[in-house]
């Protein structure tokens, strides 16, 4: 296992780089942290590799010099309008040789799904089991298939897919960065191991993260993901409304969404102004932060109004006790919370990355509880979980070969090794039935020999 895990957020807007550890707390502490803006990336898609792996570079570096660790290895998340779910159902027979299912069944079945059939151009980016059917029995969520009898092992999962071309480039710019991709994760699934617990999790949730260029949407119930979806509207188009109704620069449009950004015009001071400095000359632009307001709103509804279609068509709607949870870039803008919960009509809170974070960072922790960062953090997250798994199957398999080269030497032993002479034991005195035993074969012996003579003498007289 590496000393240090590192996560690649590859976003519209930045790239970002995470490297920590587990600290003895059970929390994620960073030792290093970069960040740089994001270029050749448009919707969370990599259209110039080139450009994409020079901002990879000089993310990773200066992470690196942070930590002073020499990145070789990362965990890299994905996202774009490309991004594809479906259901599917598989089965396997188990063998003659055991009925109780084990592990390998399980992953055998797994396995199977990478090889259904997709459309042209799509690549398998994750398969997440749903539940089991032992025999034609549903197990409960809680209940595991190892370790149940049966013959037949059948399961429901949620394959999620991307384009294959647009998986490739990421791959492409960060091997050109000089780096190597341990795993690629859906950007929802590693935010939500930064801003949910197992307890959002079982009771229902909904994780709306809202990037730069998409918003990406992760459904839980009893503890397993049910649903992935990724919009293409998130943060830029709204800073583009903007910059468009307030004919401005694209910088100023995105300073003014962060700062004076609101999703509720009703909520903010109707005679407050921003002045914003005019070019060269020209002179300063005035813009009245209800009409700023009202423009976010606008762009805010639909995408809201899309986020709950999407809740809709997943059947899990009125399953979500623990409500929505918004991250991401878009989530801080004033009144999300409050205009999520008007749109949705659900329970909505902010989720940041705080919880999991090990105060003992070397980064300043308000810095790194934002939720611009739940995705960054999350690949950290999921990578040492994902190492720590690894390490326990590769212990078990090496303990498991041990223990059979250890049993099969034990057999060539028994088989090949030659038996010694068996040394001739006079029996104690005291055994009657070992002096009887004795006394017969002696009686015997002497029968026979008086014959042989006697059969000897016969013939000397012929």
């Amino acid at each position: 296992m590496n000393k240090y895990i590192v996560g690649l957020d590859i976003g519209t807007t930045k790239i970002a780089c995470f490297i920590g550890e587990q600290a003895q707390n059970g929390k994620l502490r960073i030792v290093g942290f970069g960040k740089t803006e994001s270029l050749g990336v448009e919707r969370g898609v990599v259209k110039n590799i080139d450009d994409t792996a020079d901002s990879i570079r000089r993310a990773v570096a200066e992470a690196s010099e942070m930590a002073k660790f020499d990145v070789k290895e990362v965990y890299v998340g994905i996202a774009g309008q490309h991004i594809k779910s479906r259901p599917n159902q598989g089965s396997v027979m188990i063998p003659d040789g055991h009925r109780r299912i084990d592990r390998s069944d399980v992953d055998r079945l797994i396995a199977d799904q990478y090889r259904v059939m997709l459309d042209p151009g799509e690549e398998i980016i994750h398969v997440f089991p749903q539940t089991f059917e032992v025999d034609g029995d549903v197990l409960d969520e809680n209940i595991s298939p190892i370790g149940v009898n049966g013959r037949s092992l059948k399961a429901n999962f949620h394959i999620v897919t991307g384009n294959a071309d647009n998986i490739r480039n990421i791959r492409d710019a960060v091997v050109e960065a000089g780096l190597k991709i341990v795993d690629v994760v859906l950007e929802p699934i590693a935010s939500a191991y930064a801003v949910l617990d197992n307890l959002d999790k079982d009771a229902g949730v909904a994780l709306v993260d809202i990037g730069g260029g998409t918003t990406d949407i992760a459904l839980f119930k009893d503890g397993i993901i049910r649903h992935t979806s990724v919009l293409p509207l998130a943060g830029n188009v709204i800073t583009s409304d903007i910059k468009e109704g307030c004919k401005i620069m694209r910088a100023q449009a995105e300073m003014l969404k962060v700062k004076f950004g609101s999703c509720m015009p009703s909520a903010v001071n109707q005679d407050d102004i921003i002045s914003i400095p005019g070019i060269r000359n020209q002179p300063a632009r005035e813009i009245s932060v209800k009409t700023l307001a009202g423009i976010v709103k606008s762009r805010m509804q639909m995408l809201l109004e899309q986020v709950g279609f999407e809740l809709e068509s997943s059947g899990y709607q009125d399953s979500l006790i623990a409500g929505v949870v918004l991250t991401g870039g878009g989530s801080r803008m004033m009144h999300a919370k409050e205009f999520a919960e008007l749109v949705l009509g659900i329970d909505t809170r902010i989720g940041t990355p705080d919880e999991h974070i090990d105060k003992d960072s070397s980064i300043p922790f308000e810095d790194l509880a934002h939720p611009m960062y739940a995705t960054g953090i999350g690949l950290v997250i999921y990578g040492i979980l994902d190492s720590q798994k690894k390490t326990r199957v590769e212990t078990a398999s090496h303990v498991s070969e041990e223990v059979e080269k250890g049993e099969k030497v034990e057999e060539e032993e028994v088989v090949e090794a030659p038996q010694p002479a068996q040394p001739e034991v006079e029996e104690p005195d005291g055994n009657d039935d070992v002096k009887a035993k004795k006394a017969k074969d002696g009686f015997v012996k002497k029968v026979t020999n008086w014959l042989s003579n006697l059969m000897s003498d016969s013939d000397i007289d012929d």
